[in-house]
């Protein structure tokens, strides 16, 4: 039998996904590499053996994406599985091609060859977009189950941004746990707002090990997805977060429009502080594209803390980082706090960025007025604490999921600018979710 040889692109996440679920005991491919993009400083790793399995007991190496198409002459590489999320069609396509020019085949994998079947009920939260609204979102899903009488366990989308032989299967019940595992900011921004909820989260590599611990301390497994992924287990409640900030984006970008067609309900989220004609196009996209979706609509209220002390202020704002970066936001819930607060001043933090902050800058050059919360590891998040410090700010508007209070050591006042989903009229989800589940 013909053994196809592999290189898949990811960005450690799907890319270890679907090799562990469709290639790792499949005799019929050898991975020969994987590579690696969006996230900074996770090429140069060793997929380990202990996670590859009996076929690759040197383990399989990791390599940034640029050298892609050496990579594909030097092993004779006859696939290319893309494996990564939140780019636009025309990125994908790009990539095809030059997989194609090189004389491999291109492959997207559909969503059911790599889900995994629980034998709990499974609600799945998904977006269009990164920076849609999906953590507020699972946030308030995971309230409503709870106020039903579930037991629910959340699972989170990876982020094996470390030692992947140390984050095989996560357990997040604690703040003691975040740091246990050395958690970066990003992380972090997922799961603390959940662990002050009161709620358990899992997160890593291997996501049938995760599921399987979960499963033995729920009756509700609760996937928490990350940028517009599909889901990794076969769901009963499919939700997508729609932005309308970004409308159009929805039909546009992989592979948040397969989650748009897949969905069971679809959330319009953002309205109160979106244009209504692009409340209105995102609400016909959804008719258009899943005609079957129950469409919900919802705010998204904004709440500061001392919002008093922003007015006539010279402030920095620092946002949520994804979300500005490959999200492609221009601004996010600080922005639109301190404007609506009478900010004095919205700081440009680009001259006093540091290292790998003014390296951000540089390739996402439609930011200016805000700070992205770039803090994948120590280095970078000590580069951010010194960016903050750097500024001449009479007051920080910190605009992402976490106090960043907690994990460097500002030397300026600051304000966190909280954000919940608020559902609009009716359906009702909890209507839906009981009637479903």
């Amino acid at each position: 039998m013909k053994v196809d040889r592999v290189i898949i692109m990811g960005a450690a996440g799907r890319d270890f996904h679907n090799f562990n679920t469709y290639f790792r005991d499949n005799p019929a491919y050898q991975v020969v590499a994987f590579t690696a993009a969006q996230i900074p400083d996770i090429e140069g790793r060793l997929y380990p053996a202990a996670l590859a399995g009996s076929g690759y007991p040197e383990g399989i190496p990791i390599y940034a994406e640029e050298e892609l198409p050496e990579l594909i002459k030097k092993y004779k590489v006859d696939q290319v599985v893309f494996a990564y999320s939140d780019v636009s069609h025309e990125y994908v396509m790009h990539k095809a091609s030059l997989v194609n020019a090189c004389g491999a085949d291109f492959r997207l994998m559909g969503p059911e060859t790599t889900m995994i079947k629980s034998k709990r009920k499974v609600v799945a939260v998904t977006s269009v977009r990164t920076g849609a609204g999906k953590s507020q979102t699972t946030r308030y899903v995971a309230k409503l189950l709870i106020e039903a009488g579930k037991k629910v366990a959340v699972i989170r989308h990876p982020m094996p941004y470390g030692n992947l032989e140390e984050q095989i299967a996560m357990r997040f019940a604690s703040y003691e746990d975040l740091d246990k595992f050395k958690c970066t900011i990003e992380e972090r921004e997922e799961f603390e707002p959940h662990i002050d909820n009161g709620m358990v989260v899992y997160a890593g590599v291997d996501y049938e090990v995760i599921l399987r611990q979960a499963e033995e301390e729920a009756d509700v497994i609760l996937w928490d997805g990350g940028n517009n992924d599909t889901p990794f287990y076969y769901s009963d409640v499919h939700i997508v977060v729609v932005d309308p900030h970004r409308a159009g984006h929805e039909t546009s970008y992989y592979p948040g429009e397969t989650n748009l067609r897949m969905a069971d309900i679809a959330i319009v989220n953002k309205i109160d502080s979106a244009d209504p004609a692009s409340v209105e196009a995102v609400k016909d996209a959804i008719v258009a594209n899943n005609p079957e979706a129950t469409i919900i609509m919802a705010n998204s209220p904004i709440s500061v803390d001392e919002p008093e002390s922003v007015k006539g202020k010279k402030v920095l704002v620092v946002e949520d980082g994804p979300t500005l970066t490959h999200g492609g936001m221009a601004y996010g819930a600080g922005v639109i706090a301190a404007e609506k607060l009478d900010a004095g001043e919205l700081l440009d933090p680009r001259p006093y960025a540091v290292g790998s902050i003014k390296t951000t800058f540089a390739k996402y050059n439609h930011l200016s007025r805000l700070l992205p919360a770039m803090g994948y590891g120590k280095t970078q998040m000590g580069e951010l604490e010194q960016t903050i410090n750097n500024s001449p700010a009479e007051m920080v508007v910190i605009g992402t999921p976490i106090d960043l209070r907690r994990v460097m050591s500002l030397k300026k006042p600051a304000v966190r600018v909280g954000y919940e989903l608020e559902e609009v009229g009716t359906p009702q989800l909890a209507e839906l979710l009981a009637k479903r589940l």
